[in-house]
């Protein structure tokens, strides 16, 4: 079948229609009356901020979220849908932005979960394992079908969720921010496989923070904004600042904020890190006021460096020095009562906890300033938490609302909210900004930039190039576990600079 022209479609009715979807939560309404036109055979990208509306919007097409009112149509007849049963027999496969996958079951058990392969009623696990291999095969990766998806790495994680939405053999397939934790190579993959998937009528919604994948994979751009439509137009009649203005409703003058950088003496210094093959003899110092970016293809070892740093996981050997003082970090407590703050990769299961209030969330590592004879001081802890939330423009309805229901920059901003109370003076950002909106993307970097303004020091781990380039004063790049490459004044730097050392080049090697 060849790929479906959106504009000739006026004699049938759209793959897709949703109208006037409202939803309300507990002192937030998410949905303003929603409108969204979904064509056979294209790529609709759904933009917004954090908070938009966007993920709630497809939470009720994939039936996790009943709405107040509203109507959702399949082909032109109006469908009703309760649950994710019914919108998967209607045709319906999302890839939530949220992994939805049993820790303790492997790839296979979680790709079919629900939709079980039986032979004589009993699960034909053989029937399985080849399915599950052919979808991965047609993802282009190898996964290990043996392993609990706990042992996966996030971007392995990503690539089931993915092979699960496929299994469905969908008509309409939701994408919110599948690309969050994948390589240049395995995105490139993904696009791949979507452009085969339109060019068999298959309609896609597709979200994302990042410009560049929208620009390059989207037909059609839909904005919201608040909980309601913006605009909606064809990629082509979208600039990149126009775009941004109209998520944020503000003109914005530049992504990334100007700083004029005065750097002092060295605050940080790593000698020698290094555990197993993961993290191979990895050496570098940051100075006070620097932004030192850190960067490298997902599994070069970043991550696990400044986990050793931090005290996650123990070195095999190596040195830490803070100020010239040489620390003993035996456990994340060593590392947080010497001034050194981690802004985990994954925020909601390593930096928060999402079942408690985003107040609770801020006094956690806070307890013993905020705490009396082993009693929590409550009227002290909110204080706190209010002078920050006002410094961070943190936005949520009462300090007691649970940290599950923010956005996600919203999240980003309380976890950073922590250790901005303990006054830290090595503060580690690992994917400061992923999954978050480019309003809120600012907003962070403001932050940091005051942060080194006020002599910390920053390391920041980011896979998105033009981030790295944007805010850091300094780049190191990692390829399996060493650190492959240096640019001393990021100013000067190219994305294909930096992916050169990313693939294990070296400064002689004339590769690029």
């Amino acid at each position: 079948m060849s790929q479906s022209d959106p504009n000739s479609s006026a004699a049938k009715p759209p793959l897709l229609t949703m109208r006037g979807m409202v939803k309300s939560f507990p002192g937030v309404r998410a949905l303003r009356g929603v409108d969204l036109t979904l064509h056979a055979g294209e790529v609709l990208a759904l933009m917004g901020e954090n908070g938009a509306g966007k993920s709630t919007l497809m939470k009720m097409l994939g039936g996790a979220h009943l709405p107040d009112s509203g109507t959702i149509a399949v082909d032109g007849r109006e469908i009703a849908i309760q649950s994710p049963q019914d919108a998967r027999a209607a045709g319906i496969g999302v890839i939530y932005q949220e992994f939805n996958l049993v820790p303790a079951l492997n790839a296979c058990e979680n790709i079919f979960l629900g939709q079980e392969v039986t032979r004589a009623g009993f699960v034909d696990q053989r029937r399985e394992r080849r399915a599950a291999a052919e979808l991965f095969k047609r993802l282009g990766v190898d996964i290990n079908l043996d392993l609990p998806c706990a042992r996966l790495t996030t971007a392995q994680q990503q690539l089931i969720e993915i092979a699960k939405a496929l299994s469905l053999n969908a008509r309409i397939i939701v994408m919110d921010e599948p690309t969050a934790a994948l390589t240049a190579h395995e995105t490139e993959r993904l696009f791949e496989i979507i452009r085969d998937l339109r060019s068999h009528g298959i309609g896609i919604i597709y979200i994302s923070h990042r410009m560049d994948e929208i620009f390059a994979i989207a037909d059609r751009i839909a904005v919201m904004r608040d909980g309601t439509n913006v605009d909606e137009r064809r990629k082509s009649k979208f600039s990149r600042r126009e775009l941004i203005e109209k998520m944020v409703g503000r003109e914005l003058d530049h992504e990334f904020p100007a700083r004029q950088v005065t750097l002092g003496e060295t605050r940080l210094e790593v000698l020698g890190l290094s555990r197993g093959d993961v993290v191979q003899d990895v050496s570098f110092s940051v100075r006070r006021g620097e932004i030192l970016a850190l960067t490298g293809l997902v599994g070069a070892g970043r991550t696990e460096a400044v986990r050793l740093i931090f005290g996650a996981d123990k070195p095999d050997a190596g040195e830490i020095r803070l100020d010239g003082k040489r620390l003993s970090i035996r456990s994340p407590r060593d590392a947080i009562a010497a001034g050194i703050g981690l802004l985990t990769e994954d925020r909601k299961h390593q930096g928060l906890v999402l079942g408690a209030s985003v107040r609770e969330n801020f006094g956690l590592p806070n307890l013993d300033r905020l705490s009396t004879a082993g009693f929590v001081q409550m009227r002290r802890e909110r204080a706190d938490f209010a002078k920050v939330t006002s410094t961070l423009a943190i936005r949520i309805s009462h300090a007691d609302q649970l940290a599950r229901n923010l956005s996600g920059g919203n999240q980003q901003k309380v976890v950073l909210a922590k250790w901005l109370a303990r006054n830290c003076e090595v503060l580690i950002f690992d994917e400061p900004t992923r999954g978050v909106d480019v309003g809120a993307k600012f907003e962070i970097y403001t932050l940091m930039n005051q942060l080194a303004a006020d002599g910390k020091a920053i390391v920041m781990i980011s896979s998105e190039l033009p981030e790295v380039i944007g805010m850091a004063d300094r780049i190191l790049v990692m390829h399996a576990g060493t650190i492959t490459g240096e640019i001393a004044d990021a100013r000067t730097a190219t994305q294909e600079q930096i992916m050169h050392y990313a693939f294990g080049f070296s400064d002689e090697t004339n590769s690029f």
